[in-house]
């Protein structure tokens, strides 16, 4: 399946020794430019996180697997996407947080590692087992979101963590309950966002690609969803549960304004769904939902709203095909208008990032990154 994937991804993309494609020229008007794309025979890069601190440092966390091995490994620029460079770990990341250009942390699932050095270099500074995602209000104050209805929280830089009160408050069983998601503002206002679902009977003994009937017949059950939110940077905290379909995999503050993403999977009529907050009113309202396009990002950037989606093929919400890679942005939370994408761009999931109004990026979980071009 990989060697025709490939060849259906990207006919004729040139590759360098260092893995870095150049970037296809002659592109006429605005739209998404490939900048990267690892395409070796007998070998595939998974990307699980993808961050820009800045508009010229950007790094991509993932895996190389290479005659059935997998290495753990990160892709890096540090001139706004025009080189990229693979930097071998010791350890898979499952997700990135960068305070600046320097200072990063890798989230594995053995523990927890630092950088000062941009990614070029790391060291462990915790064991610490079960964590999704950590974010940092500055070299010192996190938090991190884990599972068995934990909150973390660390004063030293990562090295050690101190759980969280707050989320004894939830009336929820720790074994099938998980922190995913976390989000500040500069303001100090942030959320972390969880669920909670109690495991159901498999209908069947095969994935859902594999037996997409039994995926069919398998209705969505409502999840608990878990925010727990903040005004003063951490000091004090609120959590909210709500009974929901879906599970909320994104939210995004900037200003008065955010969005939250949802997303479905068994049998259900849409495979994502994304809600605008007005934080000027409380008021949260769909603002963007369709059959054959699965949403697995969203930013705000510029007064502008972004969502990177993927086609989708047939009633499968989770497919191991990649679909073609879809961004659409909106002025208005309203209108969402497609935008020019290179047409070997494809992905089952894909991640943007957005350092200012004026640089934004996106990467597929299938080794593609790609750039907004913006009309030059």
């Amino acid at each position: 399946m990989r060697p025709l994937a490939r060849r259906a991804l990207a006919a004729a993309v040139p590759l360098l020794l260092s893995g870095v494609v150049t970037p296809p020229c002659g592109a006429q008007g605005p739209q998404w430019e490939l900048q990267f794309f690892h395409d070796a025979d007998n070998s595939e890069l998974i990307i699980r996180d993808f961050v820009f601190p800045s508009a010229r440092r950007g790094i991509a966390g993932g895996v190389l697997l290479e005659k059935g091995k997998a290495k753990p490994t990160l892709v890096v620029t540090s001139n706004g996407g025009r080189q990229w460079s693979f930097v071998s770990v010791d350890e898979a990341p499952l997700s990135l947080f960068f305070l600046d250009d320097a200072t990063g942390w890798m989230v594995t699932e053995r523990g927890i590692w630092r950088t000062e050095e941009a990614g070029l270099s790391w060291r462990r500074v915790s064991k610490l087992r079960g964590v999704s995602r950590v974010h940092f209000l500055d070299e010192n104050h996190g938090f991190a979101a884990a599972t068995k209805k934990t909150i973390y929280e660390t004063f030293d830089g990562g090295k050690a963590w101190t759980a969280l009160g707050v989320t004894e408050k939830i009336e929820a069983n720790p074994e099938h309950t998980a922190f995913t998601w976390i989000d500040f503002t500069d303001q100090g206002s942030g959320s972390i966002v969880g669920w909670s679902r109690p495991p159901r009977r498999q209908a069947s003994d095969f994935p859902d690609w594999m037996d997409p009937a039994a995926s069919q017949r398998r209705r969505q059950w409502p999840t608990s969803t878990i925010v727990v939110q903040t005004p003063d940077g951490g000091k004090t905290w609120q959590p909210t549960v709500t009974s929901m379909f879906g599970r909320v995999t994104r939210v995004r503050m900037k200003g008065a304004d955010g969005l939250t993403l949802v997303e479905f999977q068994d049998s259900f009529d849409y495979p994502s769904e994304v809600f605008h907050i007005d934080r000027r009113t409380n008021e949260t309202q769909r603002v963007f939902r369709e059959k054959d396009r699965a949403v697995s990002d969203i930013a705000l950037a510029g007064g502008r709203a972004y969502l990177a989606a993927v086609q989708t093929t047939g009633k499968m919400l989770q497919s191991p095909v990649p679909g073609r890679l879809i961004l659409l942005v909106s002025d208005d939370f309203v209108k969402w208008t497609p935008m020019k994408v290179d047409y070997r761009a494809y992905g089952r999931r894909a991640m943007l990032a957005a350092p200012d109004e004026s640089n934004l990026w996106v990467a597929t979980d299938t080794g593609m990154i790609l750039k907004w071009n913006g009309g030059r």
